[in-house]
């Protein structure tokens, strides 16, 4: 096909992330490899003050101040990595955008009037307001745009972000996600965890166990994460540290349910098998996949059933990191890549924490205990959210 002439390569040159199981590079991958912390999955160590002065602070929401929190390390830890504003985008992910603003102001309407009622309800509820925090604290004139595909949002995201980077249009980008919907309000609970427990969607063990036979809905989570991806050479040119290669990326739809997955997960295994071709790469070159694991009943099986499918007898190693991050939403797919870029660099697949009986209708090798030793090749990072968004990436080494 005459696109992939056009195709420039692009790596992944600078990580952030802030995580219920820690906050930056090296405490985030010792809390993935360490057992799961119980309970609901918050950022409780996350300090606004670090990144906003109190007047912002009180003026953004939390899951914008984590998007910026997670892009100030991710560009610390890239170094010089915008050389052209105009040419430097956005592209982050979220969820359900600031439900926790709109949740107070409804509480402040309903009790103390509508007089009191914050001038800055929309733009802090605003799902693009991560992504236009990002693009204003940083100065990054290209494109900024938010995607919002549910739990693939942070997943969908960097795979536009790559895109944007393969075809020429820039060549420095800002990707990932955040989602924060954790916060009660006085004695309220979150209306988010209220909806989600309602629907059965979590957990009434409060404990994630990716593909066990025990598993019984996800445990809700917050955080963000975030990636800069360059275009090769423009990483070369400043000596830039490189992570890992972004070969591929793939979206599709089930078009089944607005919640279920489809049937013996006939869009994920299409999607993983786009992101693979769209890689250049056979399904017996993945060294390891990155699991969507959700710890739910239907989402666990049909994902396991698609990997069979792709993968065959000889699938490799899998894992859910959700063990111990939880599942936080848009964010997941951003945590998980960032999770993805450190097992290359450190050679180490994290554990499945929660995962002690794994189900009979799972026939995958999936890590647990231990982080297991590999040595880096592909990895496929599977995401899948409500709406039947289906989102793939495929990183591998940094190649000559």
């Amino acid at each position: 096909m005459a696109w992939r002439a056009a195709k420039r390569r692009v790596v992944v040159t600078g990580l952030g992330v802030a995580s219920c199981c820690g906050i930056g590079l090296d405490a985030f991958f010792d809390g993935l490899c360490s057992p799961a912390p119980p309970g609901e999955r918050r950022v409780y160590d996350f300090d606004p003050s670090l990144y906003f002065d109190p007047k912002e602070a009180r003026r953004t929401d939390r899951f914008a101040q984590l998007s910026v929190a997670a892009a100030s390390m991710a560009l610390d830890d890239a170094g010089d990595a915008v050389t052209d504003p105009d040419r430097s985008g956005v592209v982050f992910g979220t969820g359900v955008g600031g439900l926790e603003t709109l949740q107070q102001q409804i509480t402040v309407l309903a009790e103390r009037g509508d007089r009191r009622v914050s001038p800055f309800l929309v733009p802090m509820i605003m799902g693009n307001a991560g992504a236009a925090a990002i693009s204003m604290r940083f100065g990054l004139r290209g494109p900024c745009e938010t995607i919002v595909t549910a739990c693939a949002a942070g997943t969908h995201s960097i795979g536009n972000a790559y895109r944007l980077i393969a075809y020429g249009r820039c060549d420095t980008m800002v990707t990932g996600g955040a989602e924060a919907a954790m916060e009660p309000v006085g004695n309220q609970l979150p209306v988010g965890i209220v909806a989600f427990r309602n629907m059965t969607a979590l957990s009434s063990s409060g404990m994630s166990r990716p593909f066990d036979v025990r598993r019984d809905g996800f445990v809700i989570a917050e955080g963000g994460a975030a990636l800069v991806l360059e275009e090769l050479d423009h990483a070369l040119s400043r000596g830039a540290r490189i992570y890992a290669e972004v070969l591929g990326a793939a979206s599709t739809a089930d078009a089944h349910h607005i919640t279920a997955p489809a049937p013996e997960g006939v869009g994920a295994r299409s999607c993983m098998e786009l992101a693979l071709e769209d890689a250049g790469i056979e399904p017996g070159d993945v060294t390891h996949i990155n699991g969507h694991g959700t710890s739910t009943p239907l989402n666990d099986l049909a994902e396991a059933q698609a990997v069979e499918k792709v993968f065959g007898a000889s699938a490799p190693p899998v894992t859910s990191i959700k063990g111990v991050t939880g599942h936080a939403l848009a964010a997941a797919g951003a945590i998980e890549a960032v999770a993805v870029a450190l097992t290359i660099e450190r050679g180490l697949i994290p554990p499945t924490a929660g995962l002690e009986q794994q189900d009979p209708e799972i026939h995958l090798d999936i890590v647990t205990g231990e982080p297991r030793p590999f040595t880096p090749g592909p990895i496929l990072s599977n995401s899948f959210g409500f709406g039947g968004h289906n989102g793939c990436l495929v990183l591998a080494p940094p190649r000559d």
